[in-house]
């Protein structure tokens, strides 16, 4: 078992053993980041209060309690799951048993539900959670896309949950017809004082973003070096830019590019803390490929997991895109090439339609406006005032809900 998966022998008490006002779980490096631009703003306001976090570099930095670097460790898929089942068995139980010793008084589930979730209906099943019987308060920010698949679930979220506030105006009537308001807090990427990291410039650099989950790097970065390698059969004067959010992606990065040795001349490796500008990508279909097509930039969607957790999405998932922007513009923005299709050739001739067709770069263009206006409606709420109410006055946040 790698160090990724390895876990300490107890996470640290806060500060006194004192009981916290919030603890954060955030599971992604997207999730990660978005939660740490809440609580800088919520401490900003609330000095006082006393904060821990799960999560990633983004929350290690706010000066919150740090318990646990939850994104070293992120997967995708039933086997990756599977195969390192006794630590994410493990982890479960000492973050479930933290919760139990030090009864932080509200918790704030990031993104992430394949963890998430359970760990909401776990502290339901204990009686530790306010629904469930108990004086902890679950809130959720980023809520699991109910609107796209496994509708289901925003039962069960409603069942455990006391709070949600979600990132598309939409998303307030997808819980509708359940016992939890949705609050709309503005999506992240929109947010007044968000600076994005990924502009988009015909003179630019070729972006390949494999993601942020390293087991899910190691399985979509070679597709992409491969593509980028055939498209320089025609083109050779492009160049390539690599984001790699932490060390250890960097690490599993550098283990991938090093197999291509005629490319080294060619490509940049770069963190998401510069300013990146991009005149064609091939993307992941995460968090990434959304702040892509914000920005405007075109290309496409690159995507595979395991044979077996490919077979059963198949069978299981009926949504027709897997990335965000195509699903809310209900059309492939970003044409998407998974398992078997994700062929260099097909990959190098996206780029260069990227980059050679006006066309091609004005139908981006359209899309990126429809997204940005479907993304921008106003809210009176921001995610740090909306945690703060719950903190500080949860009487009020829940009966506002006419609990």
């Amino acid at each position: 078992m790698s160090s990724s998966f390895a876990l300490p022998f107890a996470f640290p008490p806060p500060p006194g053993g004192e009981r916290p006002d919030l603890l954060v779980i955030a599971g992604e490096h997207s999730g990660d980041q978005h939660a740490a631009r809440a609580v800088e703003r919520l401490r900003e306001r609330h000095p006082g209060l006393r904060v821990a976090a799960m999560g990633g570099p983004a929350l290690r930095d706010t000066g919150a309690t740090f318990l646990y670097d939850l994104t070293q460790s992120s997967v995708v898929g039933v086997f990756e799951v599977l195969k390192h089942f006794g630590y994410f068995r493990a982890l479960f139980g000492k973050i479930l048993e933290w919760v139990d010793r030090y009864r932080p008084r509200n918790i704030c589930f990031v993104d992430n539900p394949g963890l998430n979730l359970r760990l909401c209906e776990a502290l339901h099943r204990r009686g530790l959670s306010h629904r469930g019987g108990g004086d902890i308060r679950l809130l959720y920010y980023i809520s699991p896309q109910v609107w796209a698949w496994k509708k289901g679930r925003r039962f069960k979220m409603a069942r455990v949950l006391d709070g949600l506030a979600v990132i598309f105006p939409f998303e307030v009537d997808s819980f509708g017809d359940t016992r939890i308001a949705a609050d709309f807090v503005g999506h992240p990427f929109l947010a007044e004082g968000y600076t994005p990291c990924l502009r988009y410039d015909p003179e630019g650099t070729i972006l390949l973003l494999p993601g942020s989950r390293r087991i899910a790097v190691g399985r979509i970065l070679p597709l992409l070096l491969a593509g980028f390698a055939e498209l320089l059969k025609e083109k050779p004067n492009e160049t390539a830019t690599i984001v790699t959010p932490d060390d250890e992606i960097r690490a599993v990065v550098l283990r991938e590019v090093n197999k291509w040795p005629t490319l080294e001349a060619k490509l940049k490796l770069t963190d998401k803390a510069e300013r990146i500008s991009g005149k064609a990508v091939l993307t992941s279909s995460g968090t990434m490929s959304l702040s892509c097509a914000l920005a405007g930039i075109p290309g496409a969607i690159v995507y595979r997991v395991g044979t077996v957790t490919y077979w059963l999405g198949k069978a299981l998932i009926t949504i027709p895109y897997l990335g965000i922007a195509n699903l809310l513009l209900d059309k492939p923005m970003y044409p998407e090439y998974i398992q078997h299709r994700a062929l260099p050739e097909n990959l190098a001739r996206e780029l260069r339609e990227c980059v050679d067709s006006s066309a091609r770069r004005e139908s981006t263009r359209r899309d990126m406006l429809r997204l940005r206006e479907q993304l921008s409606a106003p809210s009176s709420e921001t995610v740090d005032r909306w945690l703060a109410r719950w903190i500080r006055t949860p009487e009020e946040a829940s009966g506002r809900r006419g609990e």
